[in-house]
């Protein structure tokens, strides 16, 4: 399946062969180490290293409910009348789809879905850059996209990416992909990255945010067995990036809410930049989905998990 299409998503992978997601995940591990495939964004590629990107279908595939839970929790940080600009991604494209609700919203962008996604959105200005088209990402590149952002300052900068580490922060795989992305970064008084637990860790071969200029990442709960994840969101928090993680969405990890009691609240884990140490900010306090008017035992619950 992966020779045929490129890259197969775990919840596909488990439905053809008939088991469990635990099972398949299991397996693609064993054939990673045999150098077969890569893991990739909750599925598996073809094994190219730092420099293979999937194309757009089969990224569109890959982790969906996380993409989903991300993108509901980002959508929350942009306020009504605000200036942002939004790159090229899924995850993006995601977002895009709950920000055309945000009335009097100026959005820039270089990508084609997310200036789709906000075209019947009647009070939201696109702004989108020149350059040429890459289709692959449906995405506009080259000097006439950079040129086109000098001089613009907005509020803040959504962005994605192929990989996220707390050494080298995001990168992508494209070389005008990722200059793109750094001219966008410069536009920008605060930069939010968006990326599901399978970027954690991963590292690409064009860098596009150096750690010391994320200001925060908003991602999803990474499972129990993904300790590298799991370190990699650790030390991202070390180096002062803020963490917000999606949950109660259907992502990854999260508590299904009932509609209507979704709360969003960002967790600020300690770093070095800011220097301030947040009670019950440890690594196992991660959620950003708290739940309004918790019955006794929930609480109690959540008290234990403080507690330890």
């Amino acid at each position: 399946m992966v020779r045929a299409n490129g890259a197969v998503s775990l919840r596909e992978l488990a439905r053809v062969v008939q088991t469990s997601e635990v099972t398949v995940r299991r397996d693609v591990r064993a054939l990673e180490a045999e150098g077969l495939l890569d893991r990739r964004h909750g599925g598996a590629v073809l094994p190219g290293g730092f420099t293979r990107e999937s194309g757009f279908p089969q990224k569109s595939h890959l982790a969906t409910a996380e993409k989903t839970a991300i993108a509901d929790l980002a959508a929350g940080l942009v306020e009504e009348g605000e200036a942002i600009v939004v790159g090229a991604g899924t995850t993006t494209q995601e977002l895009a789809r709950r920000l055309a609700r945000v009335p009097g919203l100026t959005v820039v962008t270089n990508s084609l879905l997310v200036a789709q996604a906000l075209a019947h959105a009647n009070r939201v200005e696109v702004v989108m850059t020149g350059g040429t088209l890459r289709g692959s990402n449906y995405a506009l590149v080259g000097s006439g996209a950079e040129q086109s952002l000098q001089g613009l300052r907005v509020s803040r900068a959504f962005l994605s990416g192929s990989g996220l580490t707390a050494e080298r922060g995001l990168s992508t795989s494209n070389m005008l992909s990722a200059s793109v992305d750094r001219a966008l970064v410069q536009a920008a008084a605060e930069v939010v990255v968006l990326a599901d637990h399978t970027k954690l860790g991963t590292d690409t071969m064009f860098q596009t945010v150096p750690t010391d200029l994320i200001t925060r990442l908003v991602t999803d709960e990474p499972p129990a067995h993904d300790d590298r994840a799991a370190t990699e969101l650790q030390a991202l928090a070390d180096q002062g990036v803020q963490i917000a993680v999606a949950g109660g969405s259907g992502g990854a990890g999260g508590e299904q809410l009932p509609a209507g009691r979704q709360q969003r609240r960002d967790v600020p884990l300690p770093g070095p930049r800011r220097g301030q140490v947040v009670p019950g900010s440890g690594p196992q306090l991660r959620s950003a989905t708290v739940m309004g008017d918790q019955p006794p035992a929930e609480r109690a619950r959540v008290a234990d998990l403080r507690r330890r």
